[in-house]
């Protein structure tokens, strides 16, 4: 009777306890690894997330830095710098070599265009920009309707002046480039305007924008003081993340900064 009483004794308390002990710590042990493992995936996916911001913003701007200057006239700013802090640029060329120039001069500001060439890779709705090389003057304008009889109509936009024959009639793009951090304060972003359409983000949680121009002469400076002088435009992008560190002390961003340079090629030739 004792030898079965014996063999069908329980756990004492204090085996219990130790048990439980063991369990804890090695609870423990896993809850930790799981919560490091967490940690450094989210704060990889942020970086991820950071660094495809920065880098789609530095691709967009270089890539349109390259085509400044394409199939503008020869005595027409083809740069417009702005050292505001994040900087701001507005960068001018033409779009699918669309052109074409007058076969008669204006009688009056309103009246339609009456063009000397096919005028078919222009649309409705489609900004345009009219120039007079004797004058170097020229302005934008929204193309209203385009007939086969060669004459563009600007409705919706009044011109400034006549122009003479042979002005030239363009399908210029001027893309504008800046960060805007007043919409949403804690959400910056990079906006890019094409003409006179609205504005539109580019990328989210881009914090900052720099851009330094190199002169023909050498020179680096932040405003170029003579646009058809600038050979390359050096840039800086900063992006952050979506939201701050928690395991920072003072609960700040992540933030990587991206930096490249692009040659004009158009520009001086």
């Amino acid at each position: 009777m004792n030898m079965k009483l014996r063999n069908t004794s329980g756990f004492s308390l204090v085996e219990v306890m130790v048990a439980l002990a063991i369990t804890g710590v090695i609870t423990a042990a896993l809850f930790e690894t799981f919560r490091t493992q967490h940690k450094n995936y989210m704060a990889q996916d942020d970086i991820t997330t950071i660094q495809q911001n920065a880098r789609a913003s530095m691709d967009e701007l270089t890539r349109q830095i390259r085509q400044a200057g394409y199939g503008v006239p020869a005595q027409f700013p083809c740069i417009a710098a702005a050292n505001t802090n994040p900087d701001t640029i507005t960068l001018i060329y033409q779009y699918k070599n669309c052109n074409t120039h007058l076969s008669d001069p204006m009688p009056q500001p309103s009246a339609e265009l009456k063009c000397a060439t096919d005028i078919s890779c222009f649309v409705e709705g489609q900004d345009a920009f009219i120039y007079e090389p004797d004058s170097q003057i020229g302005e934008f304008f929204v193309v209203t309707n385009v007939q086969t009889s060669l004459h563009i109509q600007h409705n919706t936009t009044s011109f400034s002046r006549v122009y003479g024959a042979n002005s030239l009639v363009l399908s210029l793009v001027a893309a504008k480039f800046y960060v805007d951090h007043t919409t949403d304060p804690l959400h910056p972003k990079l906006m890019v305007k094409y003409n006179s359409s609205p504005a539109k983000i580019y990328a989210d949680d881009v914090t900052d924008l720099q851009f330094q121009y190199r002169m023909k002469n050498g020179v680096t400076l932040d405003v170029p003081t003579i646009p058809f002088d600038v050979r390359e435009i050096l840039v800086s992008v900063t992006a952050r993340s979506n939201v701050p560190d928690p395991e920072s002390p003072s609960h700040t961003y992540r933030t990587r900064t991206f930096a490249s340079s692009a040659s004009l090629r158009n520009v001086g030739l």
